[in-house]
């Protein structure tokens, strides 16, 4: 029996590649498993951080596998979460590398960010960014 292929997979894993690469290029990194920690990382405190209208929105732009680690254990109720300052945002970042001290949390969510920003939507980052508190904000390249 051959395999199945669907078109819509190898795209998807094509985009997200491209994205993993992107964001190894920005981190310096050379460790595949790591920059899609990091990736997950800042994808899920963001999304926490958006009303999950704003968090479908920029959803729907994302390869369809990044799509689906971003909304790995979503819960949308009581989203956005209430957390204003950088800091709060950051410590979730640090949380996901409590276990590799290498990791600095604002380098990873600045990249993260860079690289969103290269494949997403000028209007739904302008989007986004509205919805963030300005010291979330200024994160963003």
């Amino acid at each position: 029996m051959s395999p199945i292929t669907v078109a819509a997979f190898g795209r998807t894993i094509e985009r997200t590649n491209i994205w993993l690469s992107d964001l190894m290029h920005e981190l310096e990194w050379d460790e595949h498993e790591r920059t899609y920690h990091a990736l997950r990382a800042v994808l899920h405190a963001l999304r926490d951080r958006l009303p999950p209208n704003e968090a479908a929105d920029l959803a729907a732009q994302l390869p369809m596998l990044v799509r689906g680690f971003y909304y790995d254990c979503w819960k949308p109720s009581g989203k956005p979460v209430h957390e204003h300052k950088k800091e709060q945002f950051l410590e979730h970042v640090r949380d996901a590398f409590r276990n590799d001290a290498r990791v600095d949390p604002e380098t990873v969510a600045r990249a993260v960010f860079k690289v969103i920003t290269k494949h997403v939507s000028s209007g739904e980052i302008e989007d986004v960014k509205a919805t963030l508190p300005a010291a979330i904000r200024e994160l963003w390249p």
